[in-house]
């Protein structure tokens, strides 16, 4: 931040036009008077510092600037929804897929909202947490999708099965070695089993929460192009941002020690 703001200054046009005024004076004096050299340019370099000390202290300067940056900073998130979007396409089903597309539809009419309507300092942070959320929607919407489809590819039905002729097997086992395999076997299927249920009922909540998400966002178009804000919007929208950040880190979790059979 600091580092743009520098070189923000450095080449202000402003400054710059000083320096190139400030250049042509010491090549005219170098022309007419013997060793104005000597002084002359490095007088113009002084003269453009000065100039930039005196844009890093402006109201005006610090203004302007801020502005630029918080307009970068919606572009930047505008492109990261893009970005993440067309990534998320590769994971989800027809229904999911739908969903998303009425995510960025509302998406695209919120920026296009804020570039072509009246700004103010909390339309802008209120647009700026709004398209984090669609971030956070999107990356929740992919690990969601894939742990969905991980899931759906285990068959609960062979492992209950399996698990019913072990159990058949078991009152047969006089070897007691044997008999031990057989329950830790069974013991094993029944944690799957149990953690897959419980995964399922933890991505049937993600699954509410995404809904949430998604009404959050359209709700919030609409007030933002008929510029209703205020402090609550705020404060609704980090809070689903940090839930949604939450959620997909658990996801995250579970695919990285997804249940292998």
């Amino acid at each position: 931040m600091k580092s743009r703001l520098f070189l923000s200054a450095v080449f202000r046009l402003r400054n710059i036009g000083i320096l190139l005024i400030a250049l042509g004076i010491a090549a005219i004096l170098e022309n007419n008077i013997s060793g104005a050299n000597v002084f002359a340019y490095p007088a113009a370099i002084a003269v453009y510092i000065v100039s930039i000390l005196q844009s890093l202290v402006s109201r005006k300067f610090h203004e302007k600037f801020n502005q630029r940056e918080k307009i970068r900073n919606i572009q930047n998130l505008n492109f990261a929804c893009l970005r993440l979007s067309h990534e998320a396409k590769k994971h989800t089903n027809p229904r999911y897929a739908q969903k998303l597309r009425k995510v960025m539809e509302d998406k695209d009419d919120i920026v296009n909202s804020f570039f072509r309507g009246e700004r103010s300092y909390l339309k802008e942070k209120i647009v700026e947490q709004t398209l984090n959320l669609v971030v956070s929607y999107i990356k929740l919407l992919t690990n969601f999708c894939i742990r969905n489809r991980e899931l759906s590819e285990i068959d609960v039905g062979a492992i209950t099965n399996r698990i019913n002729q072990n159990l058949r097997k078991l009152n047969f086992v006089n070897d007691p070695v044997a008999a031990e395999d057989l329950k830790k076997v069974i013991e094993m299927d029944e944690k799957i089993i149990k953690r897959v249920k419980e995964e399922k009922q933890e991505l049937e909540r993600i699954g509410a929460k995404l809904d949430y998400m998604e009404s959050t966002v359209h709700m919030f178009k609409h007030q933002i192009i008929s510029s209703i804000e205020s402090e609550e919007m705020l404060e609704t929208l980090e809070t689903a941002v940090n839930e949604a950040a939450a959620l997909d880190s658990v996801l995250e979790e579970r695919r990285k020690s997804r249940i292998r059979i």
